[in-house]
């Protein structure tokens, strides 16, 4: 047995204690990230949704995406059943659509400008930066997240307009001169 072997089964062998919570979030709260609503329709035809910034690309082939979604959400629930869902990128003007997503209230999509996207029949908000539609590819349960791996069918990128972001526990916007246009058309 060389040392890089020993090394290794020393490491698995000894479990480490996980890092405390508050730490935790401060280390994850420093990470720059966009701010997306998915959204689905449940069994009874209401459509259900719920902010999310843990979402990122997968693959290109196929066409997958993720998104993170506290295990809890009636919201998930609902895309498990349906099998499909939108990720909707929100722009730098869609903080107060953000947090109506967050909260509890019951009748978010009394509050936003909405239509059920072409593909899917999904909710896709209006006047955001993007969104895709996606079927749902697998799950995973990881702690007390679930990750949704969604292929997208079909999606929109037409409006230029710079991405809402979240860091350090609020909102946040890019710099001045961020561009606001794809340099290339893929």
């Amino acid at each position: 047995m060389n040392a890089q072997n020993l090394m290794t089964e020393e490491l698995v062998a000894e479990e480490l204690a996980s890092v405390d919570l508050q730490t935790f979030r401060q280390v994850m709260a420093s990470f720059a990230s966009g701010i997306t609503v998915v959204t689905t329709v449940d069994g009874a035809g209401t459509p259900r949704g719920l902010t999310c910034s843990a979402f990122c690309s997968v693959s290109v082939d196929p066409p997958l995406l993720l998104s993170s979604i506290a295990s809890r959400s009636g919201s998930l629930q609902a895309i498990l059943e349906r099998g499909r869902f939108a990720v909707n990128i929100l722009s730098a003007r869609d903080e107060k659509t953000s947090q109506v997503f967050a909260s509890g209230t019951q009748d978010k999509f009394s509050r936003v400008r909405w239509e059920p996207g072409a593909t899917t029949g999904m909710p896709v908000l209006l006047g955001t930066t993007a969104h895709a539609e996606c079927e749902l590819d697998s799950v995973v349960r990881a702690g007390d997240h679930t990750l949704l791996l969604g292929r997208v069918v079909a999606g929109d990128a037409g409006v230029d307009t710079l991405p809402l972001t979240y860091w350090r526990s609020d909102y946040a916007r890019l710099a001045p001169g961020a561009r606001t246009t794809h340099p290339v058309a893929v």
